[in-house]
């Protein structure tokens, strides 16, 4: 347990330079939010296809854990984002992540250049299921492999 707390525990210099960080408020529909702009500044969007997106994205060190690789709370918001704009249709709302799975297979370091993609494996009614999979896009390394469940009730359009 005391190994978990260590571990846990931010140092001083930490805790003062998170207080330092002036947050302001989100204007909902005009601008990203902290947290996308935090977690999602970088990606960039290569190819769209109906069924399919792929995107880059370098390793900033914002997103590494202590040891200097991409932390898996990372990864995993990856895989939720790039899993669910592959669904996304314009003009509607975000569908709702259900259920995600994911693979954890190699690390990628700070500066390390990935590929993501990510496919539909299925719809049916407001359920998509889809693949996304991070690999290094110099070495083709797969870092990591997310199965996504989303739900999105749109209305009809009948």
């Amino acid at each position: 347990m005391e190994k978990a707390k260590e571990f846990l525990e931010l140092s001083q210099e930490d805790s003062d330079s998170v207080s330092r960080l002036t947050i302001h408020p989100h204007r909902v529909g005009h601008e990203p939010s902290f947290y996308e702009d935090f977690a999602l500044r970088g990606i960039r969007v290569d190819r769209v296809e109906p069924g399919f997106v792929a995107c880059t994205f370098k390793v900033p060190p914002r997103l590494t854990d202590r040891t200097g690789k991409l932390a898996s709370g990372a990864i995993a918001n990856l895989v939720d984002e790039v899993g669910g704009a592959v669904v996304q249709v314009e003009g509607l709302p975000m569908n709702v992540s259900v259920d995600m799975s994911i693979a954890f297979l190699s690390s990628a370091k700070l500066d390390d250049e990935l590929e993501l993609t990510s496919r539909v494996l299925g719809q049916s009614g407001g359920y998509s299921g889809t693949v996304v999979l991070i690999r290094n896009k110099v070495t083709g390394e797969v870092i990591a492999e997310g199965r996504h469940s989303l739900f999105g009730k749109h209305a009809s359009k009948l």
